[in-house]
């Protein structure tokens, strides 16, 4: 029989800048909000009895708060930083002005355009946040799991995705990523196969 390993990947709970429609990246360290909350706590109740035996977030409190309640005293959260969000640079805790918001486009477009090197001011490229998720990737498939949860954000979860599938990083504005959305990916004979896209069944529970 062939052997495989499940990889449940969600990204973190809604935080007030979320919904306030702020600009996050790897530096700005924010705590989820009481939707944040409930969000991880309903993805929980759903997940509680899948016996992860691996678990990693991100190094911000926004992953690790989602899937918290999966962590026990045999089972710890690993904390990983090839997972963080990307850097957004001089975009980072504020809201998308008009000046802020056409440079955003700028960059987006350029990605579009396969130039993955293009980045906000004191910012990381989609190149560079690729690399460090192309040696994730290596060190997953290279261990030994049967079912993983990961918790991340939203742009590193598009990047990554993209990565499974073997899409281009320039069909990362096509991975759709809610709060708490689940893609269940499933890795056998050297490859990644995506069962779920985005999964929010949760939340109607």
């Amino acid at each position: 029989m062939t052997k495989f390993k499940e990889l449940f990947i969600l990204r973190h709970g809604e935080t007030n800048q979320n919904l306030n429609g702020i600009v996050q990246g790897s530096g700005i360290d924010s705590d989820l909000n009481h939707s944040g909350y409930a969000q991880g706590g309903a993805f929980f109740e759903k997940y509680k009895h899948h016996e992860f035996d691996l678990i990693i977030a991100s190094q911000l409190k926004r992953s690790y708060q989602t899937i918290r309640k999966f962590e026990s005293d045999e089972k710890k959260i690993i904390f990983d930083h090839r997972i963080n969000e990307i850097c957004w640079g001089e975009h980072e805790g504020k809201q998308s002005e008009p000046e802020l918001l056409e440079k955003y486009y700028r960059i987006i477009n350029s990605w579009k355009s396969e130039d993955y090197h293009a980045k906000a001011v004191e910012g990381e490229s989609a190149a560079e946040l690729m690399s460090r998720l192309l040696l994730f990737k290596s060190d997953l498939e290279q261990r030994t799991f049967n079912k993983a949860l990961v918790c991340t954000h939203g742009r590193t979860l598009r990047a990554f995705i993209c990565l499974l599938k073997n899409w281009p990083l320039a069909k990362m504005e096509d991975v759709l990523h809610n709060n708490t959305g689940l893609y269940h990916c499933v890795y056998s004979d050297q490859q990644w196969h995506i069962h779920q896209e985005n999964d929010l069944s949760h939340l109607a529970l």
